[in-house]
């Protein structure tokens, strides 16, 4: 078995030998990039697969042969299970809060709007009040002289 040490030396190592090959090449710049991207990709993804470790996960448990190990494997699904609720939990509740505290944003602000609506309102009837009252006014007035000349 090779050890991690030796295979990421190994990747650098083709790393290297791959990018003087493209300087003695002499290559368009445009191929040096793409090169030298995909060689660095290379490198990072050699060398998280070097240091990965086991990611916490449902196991399938019947495959354990002794009972001990399938008690462990449960054990590891419940302990799984119990984290993964608990962040769900936490996260529906922020979003909860954050959805209440719009909501009484959105109802200050309709309450707000709702005074604006009305006292516009007001002031549209006040309005064609005193209109009307302008309306009326001049035909009394102009009524009343045409009764002073008929008597004269």
């Amino acid at each position: 078995m090779v050890s991690s040490e030796s295979s990421a030396s190994t990747a650098q190592f083709a790393v290297i030998t791959v990018i003087e090959s493209i300087i003695e090449m002499k290559i368009s710049i445009t191929g040096r990039i793409a090169l030298a991207v995909s060689t660095t990709l290379a490198i990072c993804l050699s060398a998280f697969s070097v240091r990965a470790q086991d990611v916490p996960g449902i196991e399938i448990c019947t495959v354990e042969k002794t009972m001990e190990r399938r008690t462990s494997c449960l054990q590891s699904n419940v302990e799984f299970l119990q984290k993964t609720i608990l962040k769900l939990t936490a996260d529906h509740q922020q979003k909860l809060d954050a959805a209440r505290a719009q909501i009484e944003g959105l109802k200050a602000s309709l309450a707000s709007l709702q005074k604006i609506v009305e006292d516009l309102q007001t002031a549209q009837k006040k309005t064609a009040e005193d209109l009307k009252k302008k309306v009326d006014a001049p035909t009394a007035k102009d009524s009343a002289p045409a009764a002073k000349e008929g008597a004269k």
